[in-house]
C-alpha cells in the first residue's frame, strides 16, 4: 500500500480532529489511566493514609524517595526494550507483555497495601509501596514504548493528549479511592484501585500490538555481546544520529518546562499567603482548572497535528511565559477577595501546563527510534524530570530571598532562554534535532493503519488493510 503522507499545512480541521477518535486514541487513553494511577495512589493517597493512621511527618517524607523509581527508569529500560517475557511474549507481543506484567505488579502491591495496618508496622507498607512504584515505573516505560511505536512522529502529539487526558482520569479515580476510604476504610480504597487497574489489563488484551523491529532488538551471542545491545547501543545510535546536536537538544529538554516545575511549587504557598479559602482554591482547581487542562491537552494536540511540532512548542514558551506572569500579577494585586483573579491565574496555569505537557511529550517522542523506544525516551523523560525538579527544589529559597512578585516573574523569564535555544534548534538545527526523522519503523503503513491518512487513499476511496508484521 501506497503511503499517503499529508505535511501538517494540508491538513483540514475536519482530519485534525477525527484522529482523536481512532482505535489507538482509546487505547492510549485506557493506558495514560494505567500509568497515572500507580503514581497518584503512591505519591498522594499513601501519604494521607499513613498520616491519618498518625505516623509523623518526617516518617512520611521518607516514603516519598519510592518515587525516585520513576527517575531511575532508564536503568532498567534496557531490559524492557530486549527480554522477551516467557509466554505472555507469544501471546501479546513484547510491548503488551510487559504492560501486563507491570500492571500485575500494581495489583499485586496495591492489595498488598490494603491488607496492611500502619499503625500495627511501616514494613510491609513500605514493601508494597515500593513494589508499586516500581512496577507503575517499569509500567510507564513499557507504555512509553508502545506509544512511539504505535503512531507516526505526526501523530505523536495527539497520542500525548490521549496519554495525558487518560492521566487526569486517574487523578479523579484516586479522588475517588479518598471518598471510598471515607465511606468505608483504606483497605477497601486501596482494594478498588487494584480492580481498576486489573480492569486495564484486561483491556490491554483488546489492543493493537505495534509492528516494528522486534527482530532486530532480539539478543543474541555472549554477555558482552548481549549487553553492548541492550545498553550500548540504543545511546550509540541516538549519539549518532544527532551528532553535535545531541548537546543543544538535551539542553532544550533540560531547560523546556523549567518554567512549569520551579512556578508551581511556590503556587499553593501564595494561595495560602494570600488569604484564599481552601475550598475556594480546591473548587477552581477542580472545575475550571481541570477542564482548561482537558482543553490545553487537545489544544497542543491540534496544534502539532495541524501547524507542526516546531511552531506548537514555540507557541506553548509564549503561552507559558504569559501565565507565569499571571502569578506575578496575582502575587502584586490580589486579596482574598479576589476570587476571579485566582481564577484566572488557575486556569490560564493549566492551560499553559496542559499544552505544553502534550507538544513536549510529542518532541522527546520525535528524537526516539521505535527498535530502542524504551531505552531512549526513558533516558530523555528522566533527565528532564531530574534536572527540573532538582532546581525546583531551590524555589521556596528564591521566593524568600524575592518575594513571590519577583520571584514569579523570574520563573515566567525562564522561558526566554529556552526560546532562544529552540530557535536556535529550528533555524539551524538538524532533521534529527528537529523531530523531523523519518524512522523506517514510522514509514510502514502498519504503523500509520490507525491515522485518518491510512483510513482512505489518495482518492478518498478506503484503503487497502494494511499487510500483518
Amino acid at each position: 500500500m501506497a503511503e499517503t503522507h499529508l505535511d501538517a499545512t494540508e491538513r483540514d480541521w475536519k482530519q485534525t480532529v477525527r484522529v482523536y477518535f481512532t482505535p489507538v486514541m482509546l487505547s492510549m487513553l485506557v493506558l495514560g489511566f494505567a500509568s497515572g494511577l500507580p503514581l497518584y495512589m503512591v505519591f498522594q493517597k499513601l501519604s494521607f493514609w499513613l498520616r491519618d493512621s498518625g505516623i509523623e511527618r518526617s516518617t512520611i517524607g521518607f516514603f516519598y524517595w519510592v518515587t525516585l523509581s520513576y527517575t531511575l527508569k532508564f536503568l532498567w529500560a534496557p531490559v524492557i526494550d530486549r527480554v522477551q517475557i516467557p509466554g505472555l511474549h507469544k501471546l501479546l507481543g513484547p510491548r503488551r507483555s510487559w504492560i501486563v506484567t507491570a500492571i500485575t505488579g500494581t495489583v499485586i502491591a496495591l492489595v498488598i497495601i490494603s491488607q496492611t495496618d500502619p499503625s500495627a508496622g511501616l514494613l510491609p507498607v513500605a514493601i508494597g509501596a515500593i513494589l508499586l512504584a516500581y512496577s507503575g515505573a517499569t509500567l510507564d516505560v513499557a507504555i512509553d514504548a508502545w506509544r512511539i511505536e504505535s503512531a507516526p512522529n505526526e501523530m505523536q502529539a495527539n497520542m500525548a493528549a490521549a496519554y495525558s487526558l487518560g492521566y487526569r482520569v486517574a487523578y479523579m479515580t484516586s479522588g475517588l479511592g479518598l471518598a471510598i476510604a471515607g465511606w468505608t476504610d483504606w483497605n477497601w480504597s486501596f482494594l478498588a484501585m487494584a480492580s481498576a487497574m486489573a480492569l486495564s489489563a484486561g483491556l490491554v488484551f483488546l489492543m493493537k500490538e505495534p509492528a516494528t523491529g522486534e527482530a532486530r532488538r532480539a539478543l543474541s551471542g555472549n554477555f558482552a555481546v548481549k549487553v553492548g545491545k541492550a545498553v550500548v547501543e540504543p545511546f550509540r545510535q541516538m549519539l549518532g544520529r544527532l551528532g553535535l546536536w545531541f548537546i543543544p537538544v538535551l539542553a532544550l529538554v533540560a531547560i523546556y518546562r523549567l518554567s512549569d516545575f520551579t512556578m508551581g511549587v511556590m503556587a499553593s504557598p501564595l494561595y495560602s499567603d494570600i488569604g484564599f479559602a481552601k475550598e475556594i482554591v480546591g473548587g477552581v482547581q477542580g472545575g475550571p482548572g481541570l477542564v482548561a487542562t482537558i482543553f490545553g491537552l487537545f489544544l497542543g494536540g491540534v496544534a502539532a497535528f495541524r501547524f507542526g511540532l516546531m511552531k506548537a512548542l514555540i507557541i506553548g514558551l509564549v503561552i507559558t511565559f504569559v501565565t507565569n506572569g499571571a502569578y506575578a500579577w496575582l502575587a502584586a494585586t490580589a486579596n482574598a477577595e479576589d476570587v476571579w483573579k485566582l481564577s484566572i491565574a488557575i486556569v490560564g496555569d493549566n492551560l499553559a501546563g496542559g499544552f505544553v505537557t502534550t507538544v513536549f511529550i510529542a518532541y522527546l517522542s520525535s528524537l526516539v527510534d521505535p527498535e530502542n523506544a524504551a531505552t531512549q525516551y526513558a533516558l530523555l523523560s528522566s533527565f528532564y524530570g531530574f534536572f527540573a525538579k532538582f532546581l525546583s527544589g531551590f524555589s521556596g529559597l528564591l521566593a524568600d530571598a524575592v518575594g513571590y512578585v519577583a520571584f514569579f516573574a523570574i520563573t515566567a523569564a525562564w522561558t526566554l532562554p529556552a526560546a532562544a535555544l529552540l530557535v536556535f534548534v529550528v533555524t539551524l538545527g538538524s532533521k534529527a534535532a528537529r523531530g523531523e526523522h523519518r524512522f523506517a519503523e514510522r514509514r510502514t503503513g502498519d504503523a500509520r493503519a490507525d491515522s485518518p491518512e491510512a483510513a482512505t487513499g489518495p482518492t478518498g476511496e478506503p484503503a487497502d488493510p494494511p499487510e500483518k508484521g
